[in-house]
């Protein structure tokens, strides 16, 4: 069964189209809201898999995930133990980078610890509460919770400032001469709460369409 949203989609669009014109405008040309969120077993996984595929592309990243995924089955599983566990070599030979792998293996250690919440856990946290807990990961970004937010936990009022296509998808729509600082992203944003994610889920679909 696919995971659901906890906010009604038909009830957002309503309240961005009511509160920007520009962005309804948008949200026409693009057509119905499609995303769909991500199954997640718990925020090990999800945030090994985002690690993994930082700076590659997606067809490489997909077969040094599966043949990490392998490595820790002989293990135990897809956990932090099993990667504990796993011989440093073995990781390597499936592709991992040492600075991967030193940020897996952190990512490990800090859900040993708490650091990283449970996704029990994590559902009574609020965004900024877990952006503060998970940056404290090696190589965790801002950028990555925010995806983890939206995508995985069906967040609805995240905007990731950090993001390039949604920053151009924002500079094109509001025919901005120069690149929006985040302070003045997220001003003009408040007309979007509690709907940013949303929001910035059409500033991606713009590309496609303009």
């Amino acid at each position: 069964m696919k995971p659901r949203f906890a906010y009604d989609p038909a009830e957002a669009l309503a309240h961005l189209r009511a509160n920007d014109e520009i962005l309804g405008a948008l949200i026409d040309r693009v057509g119905p809201f499609l995303m769909e969120l991500r199954p997640v077993k718990n925020l090990f996984e999800a945030m090994m898999k985002s690690i993994i595929y930082q700076q590659i592309h997606g067809a490489a990243a997909k077969a040094i995930h599966g043949r990490v995924v392998t490595e820790l089955k002989h293990h135990g599983g897809v956990t932090p133990e099993a990667l504990l566990k796993t011989p440093e070599a073995d990781l390597r030979k499936a592709g991992l980078s040492a600075g991967k792998l030193a940020a897996l293996r952190d990512l490990a250690l800090k859900c040993q610890d708490g650091t990283v919440p449970t996704l029990k856990e994590a559902h009574k946290l609020t965004d900024t509460e877990l952006v503060e807990r998970i940056t404290q990961v090696r190589g965790i970004g801002p950028w990555t919770v925010h995806m983890l937010l939206i995508f995985y936990l069906g967040r609805p009022d995240v905007l990731p400032t950090g993001d390039f296509s949604v920053r151009l998808g924002f500079k094109k729509l509001y025919r901005k001469r120069k690149d929006l600082t985040p302070d003045a992203m997220i001003k003009h944003a408040r007309k979007w709460q509690p709907y940013r994610s949303i929001a910035s889920w059409y500033l991606w679909r713009s590309h496609e369409v303009e």
